[in-house]
């Protein structure tokens, strides 16, 4: 049970934070999309990497399907292009990657 709460309870913590490095990183980008964008953008993101993990396993194939699909994701909830959803994915991927040495993060772009 404690493992249930702890799964939720780290899930919840890493879905708030990747939400807010994807709206300011949009933001900074010019993006007019308000903080309910990012948290979809956070969580489809989330469920897409878990879910293609899950299926192919750890490592870079997985990686890359699941990228592709993030980058779709991002192209559609903010009407962008390849070059500019590519572009806020790596930022994003860059400050959650230095971000997760100090907080706690789960799986694909947390």
């Amino acid at each position: 049970m404690a493992s249930i709460v702890y799964t939720l309870l780290s899930f919840v913590i890493a879905l708030i934070i990747s939400t807010v490095i994807i709206y300011v990183i949009t933001k900074l980008l010019g993006e007019t999309e308000d903080v309910k964008t990012a948290f979809i953008a956070a969580l489809i993101g989330t469920v897409v990497y878990t879910i293609i993990y899950y299926i192919i396993g750890q490592g870079w194939i997985a990686a890359i399907i699941a990228g592709i699909v993030w980058l779709l994701a991002l192209q559609k909830l903010y009407t962008i292009g390849w070059l500019k959803s590519l572009l806020i994915a790596v930022v994003v991927w860059i400050v959650t990657s230095i971000v997760g040495w100090f907080l706690p993060t789960l799986t694909g772009p947390l």
